[in-house]
Formats: C-alpha cells, sequence, structure tokens
C-alpha cells in the first residue's frame, strides 16, 4: 500500500453513463444520477440535481443527437471544490439558447430552470463532433 505521505491524494473517479437518444432516457439517467449521489446528500441537492440532469438530457435527446445514426447522449456526473458537476454531452452541432419569455409557450423553461439551480453553466465544444453541457450544482443548498 503506497503512503499518503508520499503520493497525492486519488481523486473522486467520476461517474459516466451513455443512453440512447430516445424519451425513456430521461428517467433512467436521472435515476442513475440520484443513485450514485452520496447517502449523505442534502435531499434539496437530490431533487435540484434529478430536475437539472432531466432538462439537459431532454435537450440532448431533442436537439442534440439523431436516433437514426446509432447517437448516444453521454451524462457523467463528479463531486469537487463543493460542488456536483455534471455533464450531458451530444454529437449535434446546435447550441443550447434560452426562447424568448412567453405566457402561451408550451417550452423555453428548461434553461432558466437550469440557471436558477446551478452556479455555473457553460457549452465547451467537443474534440471531433458535438458539445458538452456543463453545469455545477453546491453539493449543499443554500451554501
Amino acid at each position: 500500500m503506497l503512503s499518503a505521505r508520499n503520493h497525492p491524494a486519488v481523486p473522486v473517479v467520476p461517474r459516466c453513463w451513455t443512453f440512447p437518444p430516445e424519451p425513456g432516457s430521461v428517467a433512467r439517467a436521472r435515476r442513475a444520477v440520484v443513485g450514485a449521489l452520496s447517502p449523505d446528500c442534502c435531499p434539496e441537492v437530490r431533487h435540484d440535481l434529478a430536475l437539472v440532469v432531466s432538462e439537459l438530457v431532454t435537450n440532448a435527446i431533442r436537439y442534440g443527437a439523431e436516433p437514426d445514426h446509432a447517437e448516444l447522449v453521454e451524462l457523467v456526473l463528479w463531486p469537487v471544490d463543493g460542488c456536483y458537476w455534471l455533464a450531458v454531452s451530444d454529437p449535434g452541432e446546435g447550441l443550447p439558447h434560452r426562447a424568448p419569455p412567453s405566457t402561451e409557450a408550451t417550452g423555453g423553461r428548461g434553461l432558466p430552470l437550469v440557471d436558477a439551480l446551478t452556479v455555473t453553466r457553460a457549452i465547451v465544444p467537443r474534440p471531433v463532433r458535438g458539445k458538452s453541457v456543463v453545469v455545477g450544482l453546491r453539493l449543499r443548498a443554500g451554501a
């Protein structure tokens, strides 16, 4: 066994999943992330992460992946620096954007919800094709 004095601590290994671009994948992604959380994760953070996963995976399926091309949506979760970091990746070229507010609209509320629940959101181009939407949520609600 290696001594901790001589070697840096091993960082937390991120949890990774892939899902086909179909509506049922949203619930599977949500269950996977919530199931991967630490047992001492507060209920508010658990709830917020479930909502954010639902919104981001839904967007990736709707706008980023094409089912006819056997493309997958990738989800990565890792805790670091006081946040749970979540990256949802798809092969699509289009970038997420906020829809203009409208009381008649049936959609367009997902990204404002994500922004309200997270401390940061970024869109990171993937090396070959597509993008990752990366968000950070505080490990503790209200922190």
